[in-house]
């Protein structure tokens, strides 16, 4: 979710459910070096709390110094990423990458819950491939050492994002008896049927909702409504998609400036307005100006071009 899970998104994800957030991923390494990109993100505001901040890296050092360093942001949770697949951070073990050393992946979370008061917690995949899934052993593991909470995703770091997400394997992580703290899936949890699914069938503590969220903050406040009455919610209004659309703007216009916040906004866009028929002209509008105020002026056309089309 780097990129995404910024401030601005992660208070509109909040107004509509969501019960933790978290910060985009940070590296360690960028942290003790003070780099401008990866301090920012320490960014936090009360209105998001409980909030997490997510951090990763491979090396011991540099771990414990980044947890010294986001402890002065004063998050509810640090958050130890050993799951992104993405290869500039496999490559240097970090992420998805330390699946393939998993007494490293041990010690080192083993490590972060001795130096810090705060709670330390893991998301990880299955394993680094079919053949090394191990995640039940793994999770244990992990518990034993001081994780307060693990989240899963449901595929292997070969897989990357392909195919569907597994996740009868967090199931016999959560069935476990030996397992006590909570755990949450990941992984293709786009509808809230699924998300019923992942709570009612497989047992599951929780849902880390990533991609399902993006251009859609909607969807914690649609998968709560469900669980409660077994009904759907009304499709969300054009004008509550516009209006979430400036908002999202010029929150990150104020955060980042207008230039990053035009650019880093420009991927919800799809999202929110999916749906409507012959809006590429639109779309491409937004996502190809470099100006805040030409991107209002789309927002407002798209409300006047298309005040009568009904979501469902």
């Amino acid at each position: 979710m780097e990129d995404v899970s910024d401030p601005p998104f992660r208070a509109l994800c909040k107004e509509q459910g969501a019960d933790v957030v978290y910060t985009e991923f940070i590296s360690s390494e960028g942290l003790i070096r003070d780099a401008v990109k990866s301090t920012m993100k320490l960014d936090i505001y009360e209105k998001e709390r409980p909030v997490g901040i997510q951090i990763f890296g491979a090396n011991l050092d540099s771990m414990l110094q980044s947890v010294e360093i986001v402890e002065k942001s004063n998050p509810d949770i640090i958050d130890i990423n050993f799951g992104c697949p993405v290869k500039k951070v496999v490559s240097k073990g970090a992420g998805a990458g330390i699946l393939k050393d998993i007494d490293l992946m041990v010690s080192l979370t083993a490590a972060m819950v001795k130096r810090t008061r705060l709670p330390i917690t893991v998301k990880t995949r299955l394993g680094w491939d079919h053949n090394s899934i191990k995640i039940v052993e793994v999770a244990e593991r992990l518990q034993d050492v001081g994780c307060k909470a693990i989240s899963i995703h449901g595929r292997t770091r070969a897989q990357m994002y392909k195919g569907e997400a597994n996740w009868a394997p967090i199931s016999e992580v959560k069935n476990n008896p030996r397992m006590h703290i909570p755990v949450f899936g990941n992984g293709d949890v786009n509808t809230p049927e699924k998300a019923m699914e992942m709570r009612d069938k497989y047992g599951l503590d929780g849902a880390m909702i990533g991609r399902a969220s993006i251009g859609n903050p909607w969807f914690f406040k649609q998968v709560k409504h469900y669980f409660k009455t077994n009904e759907k919610l009304s499709p969300i209004s054009l004008e509550e998609r516009v209006d979430a659309a400036k908002r999202h703007l010029q929150m990150a216009i104020d955060w980042k400036g207008e230039k990053l916040g035009v650019f880093e906004t420009r991927r919800h866009y799809t999202n929110y307005f999916r749906g409507i028929p012959h809006f590429k002209e639109y779309r491409m509008k937004m996502v190809t100006s470099d100006d805040a105020k030409d991107v209002f002026e789309v927002l407002d056309e798209v409300l006047d071009k298309f005040s009568n089309h009904e979501f469902v």
